[in-house]
């Protein structure tokens, strides 16, 4: 088969163990290129990970004949340029979540890539991790049986200090297009998504009660999925405690499970509880990643495509709706 070259676009801290190690070590794939805008981190993180080349200009990495596939580890606001210029580049693209600031840039992405006949991969990975693989088999074995309800919650303590003057890009909107709900929450979404099907409709209310930064901290949502499931949420990022859980209660049973922690999967039944306990890879992501690379050497299908990740997009858009409007009323 065909080695997969890529070239990654960005080197934060989620590209250390999570991604940037899972494109070395997949089958058939090698990790040849990075770029980042300071030609200094760019370089130190090649040297630190034996990876050949490495670029502070980003469309130098992108038009590399060496590289055949982009992966873009920066930040929301960027996403829509890079993959606009992959596709003009006619390069694959792998894109961090959530996919972008909005569901007009997320659709602006999916045109350019049909156009170009380019593919485009958003990373939502907790589709082909086996714990979550695990709890889909579940639901789709009947082992609660027909599913009605689910509801989400997870909560997390404040920030112990916060410089106003330097903001982590997670809670500036126009840097992530959102707050923490956006960054964690998706993730939660995107495994509804994929184990129950888009969700149809979706409302919610959203707060800022910390007063930390100007992003919502607080969120309440309800959701319909088109098979007619109804959902409901609670994301706090002000709590005094640390809480995640997600609950499916189907017709013969229940599933409990953690989106970011590692308690056992638990399935409640009429004959009695069960518990899961499965480990995640050392790096996350490289399950998801070798889905692509088989793709594109066309041996399998990755479950998590830009025309999937759009629906978690639009999902938590509605969510917000009300909370910006009332920040941006020139908008109305």
């Amino acid at each position: 088969m065909t080695t997969i070259r890529w070239g990654m676009i960005g080197a934060g801290d989620v590209t250390e163990v999570k991604s940037g190690p899972g494109f070395q070590k997949a089958t058939d794939s090698a990790l040849v290129a990075v770029m980042r805008r300071n030609g200094e981190l760019a370089q130190d993180y090649a040297q630190r990970h034996n990876v050949p080349k490495w670029y502070s200009d980003v469309d130098a990495l992108i038009n590399d004949p060496d590289v055949d596939a982009v992966y873009i580890a920066t930040p929301p606001y960027a996403h829509k340029d890079y993959t606009l210029r992959c596709a003009a580049a006619g390069k694959p693209v792998y894109v961090e979540k959530p996919m972008a600031l909005n569901v007009a840039e997320c659709q602006a992405m999916i045109e350019a890539c049909r156009v170009s006949d380019t593919p485009l991969f958003v990373a939502y990975y907790r589709r082909r991790l086996p714990r979550f693989l695990k709890i889909k088999a579940l639901i789709d074995s009947g082992a609660i049986g027909n599913v009605q309800c689910v509801t989400v919650r997870l909560y997390r303590p404040p920030p112990v200090q916060l410089a106003a003057d330097n903001l982590p890009w997670r809670v500036q909107p126009e840097q992530s297009g959102g707050g923490l709900f956006v960054d964690v929450g998706c993730h939660t979404l995107d495994f509804l998504d994929y184990v129950l099907g888009p969700i149809q409709l979706a409302s919610g209310i959203a707060t800022n009660n910390g007063g930390y930064y100007a992003a919502e901290d607080s969120v309440s949502a309800c959701f319909e999925f088109e098979s007619g499931i109804q959902g409901v949420g609670q994301w706090c990022f002000t709590s005094f405690q640390e809480r995640d859980v997600t609950e499916i209660i189907g017709t013969q049973g229940k599933l409990e499970f953690s989106t970011f922690d590692a308690e056992p999967i638990v399935l409640t039944t009429a004959q009695g509880i069960q518990k899961f306990a499965i480990e995640n890879p050392a790096h996350i992501q490289q399950p998801l990643i070798q889905s692509i690379v088989d793709e594109l050497n066309g041996k399998d299908h990755c479950p998590s495509t830009g025309s999937s990740a759009i629906r978690t997009t639009h999902v938590m858009e509605q969510i917000l709706a009300s909370y910006y409007r009332k920040a941006n009323p020139s908008e109305l």
